[in-house]
């Protein structure tokens, strides 16, 4: 039953990280931007952050942010402004003088704080939120341990930090890096777009829920 129940939850696992989010345009943007080293810490933010989409979903917290939508709605708020000050920052990206080292482009930025940029990225994707609400109360059934489900959570949080590695390496291949360097900043500001796109549909989703608590 629980092979079952496992396989069902990698394939929608790999639907949710492989489809363009937050957390792709985030690993995309800080792995053009600083090198390939600095892209795994994100990526490795990344996967660590689904570990507070498991922890709350172990706890039945999600129970109570589906029943209190203040509570959601604070959430889709903290997400929104988050993705946006990170797409602002994006988004004035300026051009790229002459090509840097990786030690050099890396230096620029600490693994500490790639790592909590990935981090709050994903902690805060209200995405996530959703997916795991789902996954705890509709996929994975009440009667599994609670062992299994955290060896679940394991998982997915080692899968998603290796898929983001896997991008960020892709991304910083030698020949690729060099042909799209030198127009970088427009990926940069592309990158940033999708992120204030994503901001502003989250924000609109906010009003709306604070519509219905203020109709209620």
């Amino acid at each position: 039953m629980y092979l079952q129940e496992f396989l069902e939850i990698a394939i929608l696992h790999f639907l949710a990280v492989a489809s363009p989010g937050p957390d792709f345009a985030v690993t995309a943007r800080y792995s053009l931007a600083y090198g390939r080293r600095i892209g795994r810490w994100v990526a490795l933010g990344i996967g660590t952050g689904i570990l507070i989409h498991v922890a709350y979903s172990l706890l039945g917290v999600t129970l109570i942010i589906h029943r209190y939508q203040w509570v959601y709605a604070s959430l889709l708020l903290i997400g929104a402004l988050y993705l946006g000050w990170i797409g602002w920052q994006a988004i004035q990206s300026k051009p790229n003088t002459a090509q840097p080292s990786s030690a050099h482009a890396a230096g620029q930025l600490t693994a500490a704080k790639a790592f909590r940029v990935g981090f709050l990225t994903n902690g805060l994707n209200v995405k996530a939120t959703l997916f795991f609400m789902a996954l705890f109360t509709a996929v994975i059934h009440p009667e599994t341990p609670t062992l299994v489900k955290t060896g679940y959570g394991l998982y997915m949080a080692l899968a998603t930090a290796l898929w983001f590695s896997i991008l960020a390496t892709l991304l910083t291949l030698p020949r690729f890096y060099q042909q799209i360097w030198r127009y970088g900043h427009w990926l940069d500001r592309v990158m940033g777009a999708l992120l204030l796109l994503l901001c502003g549909k989250l924000i609109y989703d906010w009003w709306h829920v604070i519509q219905v608590l203020v109709g209620a």
